[in-house]
């Protein structure tokens, strides 16, 4: 079988790639296993000296690696630039934190020592999305590797470009071999890797359904999973918002990534006094927004990745439509130009149970509701089975502050901006956006073996 890399800007394949054999990926999480036996014992200061190289190699590398991502699943190449830059940023961020994330804690008992101490666990297996192919990668592996772990990547099967890239990032960084190992395969064989006795966790960015099958083989053999699945992130502009600040950070929230991301904002509730004129401004936004070739620096928006993705995307919003939402901008695909574009498109009158509004919408449709004041925005937030990110845009700062800690039900809640992932802050959600954090220390402690040590 071929997994065929295929520019989504315009159809057409631009590499084929040989799938991996089960012996060799087999054989491939063998020789990362013996591999961590040594680096598990690499001193702190070695395992910091190569990401450094990792960082420095990620900048000269930047536009290469930017044009790979667009290549192949079509993000605006400005973006793409961005996503290297957060990718040395992790590094360094790390690199910087390691030593005291890692350093033992000691602990007041009868012993004449007791403490904490963090150690690796072995073979992480990451199983990786399309939609950002390198942050994403580097975000689970980078601290997982700095603290003594050797991963396997199994990366989307749209962008094995990537994949690859990836992998000689780390081998040109000098690495030790087989620290970091890239497999090109599809989904069928991700229930036999996880069940790989050499593998001692496992890693997700995915869908909830992905989430829930990777979940159960992981239970059946009892592995460590972390699991970051779907959104649909509620933004809550309440009455006395700044309204113009409001559109701004919930257009970008929207469009970031042709509208592509978990944790992009994808329901917006306005209370009702302000609710005509932030649909207004917002709609007014989202027409002038400018989509197409994703190389022209100057597009906010670029193809949406697959073509059954734009389809599956199209026919939410019929069904959406058709119980009685109303269409207020985009909505239509223009056949007749090349790519799996799809437009800038705003839902409002979203009512329960249109796809709108209890489904995820992967792509730059914007799903419009009125409240009638703080406690129903909050219930209407909350009234959906994900829980990743959440907003509410306010100048009362506490009431925004008291909202975001105690009424939101989602693992990131940011007041007066959209939602973001940042390496100094834990990163996941509750309910079926998944279990399990990334980033910060928090993140960090999820694959090692959280170890007490005690001395009479």
């Amino acid at each position: 079988m071929l997994l065929k890399s295929i520019n989504p800007a315009n159809g057409e394949i631009v590499r084929e790639y040989p799938e991996s054999q089960w012996e060799e990926i087999d054989n491939t999480i063998r020789d990362v296993k013996n591999a961590f036996k040594s680096w598990r014992k690499t001193s702190i200061q070695k395992r910091i000296d190569h990401v450094k190289n990792l960082a420095r190699l990620l900048e000269i590398k930047k536009e290469g690696l930017s044009f790979t991502i667009t290549i192949e699943m079509g993000k605006p190449i400005v973006e793409s630039r961005a996503e290297i830059d957060k990718c040395i940023w992790l590094c360094n961020y790390y690199c910087d934190n390691i030593d005291e994330f890692l350093k033992p804690r000691p602990v007041s008992t009868e012993a004449t020592e007791s403490y904490v101490s963090f150690q690796p666990i072995g073979v992480i297996l990451a199983i990786m999305p399309w939609n950002f192919p390198l942050w994403q990668v580097f975000r689970c592996a980078i601290p997982s590797i700095l603290a003594g772990n050797t991963m396997v990547l199994k990366h989307a099967s749209n962008v094995p470009g990537c994949s690859i890239a990836i992998e000689d990032l780390f081998l040109e960084s000098d690495f030790p071999d087989d620290i970091f190992r890239s497999v090109l395969t599809s989904n069928r064989k991700v229930e036999r890797m996880i069940a790989n006795k050499r593998i001692a966790a496992v890693t997700l960015t995915g869908s909830t359904k992905a989430g829930q099958a990777v979940a159960k083989t992981s239970g059946t053999y009892l592995k460590k999973c972390v699991l970051e699945l779907g959104g649909s992130d509620p933004y809550i502009i309440l009455n006395d918002a700044d309204l113009d600040l409001a559109v701004e950070a919930c257009i970008k929230g929207r469009l970031l990534n042709t509208g592509q991301s978990c944790i992009g904002a994808k329901r917006f509730i306005a209370t009702e006094k302000i609710y005509e004129e932030f649909e207004h401004k917002f709609v007014k936004e989202m027409k002038s927004a400018t989509m197409g070739d994703p190389f022209n620096e100057f597009n906010q928006l670029g193809p949406m990745a697959r073509g059954n993705i734009r389809e599956d995307l199209m026919s939410q919003v019929n069904k959406s439509v058709s119980l009685g939402a109303n269409l207020l901008c985009g909505g239509e695909i223009n056949y007749d130009i090349e790519g799996f574009y799809y437009p800038p498109t705003v839902l409002s009158n979203v009512q329960a149970g249109m796809p709108a509004y209890n489904q995820e919408l992967f792509g730059p449709v914007a799903s419009l509701m009125k409240a009638k004041g703080e406690q129903e925005a909050i219930k209407i937030a909350n009234d959906t089975s994900f829980g990743l990110g959440a907003a509410v845009f306010t100048s009362d700062l506490d009431r925004g502050k008291y909202i975001a800690e105690y009424e939101l039900d989602a693992g990131c809640c940011f007041v007066n901006d959209f939602v973001k992932s940042d390496p100094r802050l834990p990163f996941g959600g509750v309910k079926e956006s998944g279990y399990g954090r990334e980033l910060s220390i928090y993140g960090l402690y999820e694959f090692v073996n959280i170890k007490s040590i005690y001395i009479k």
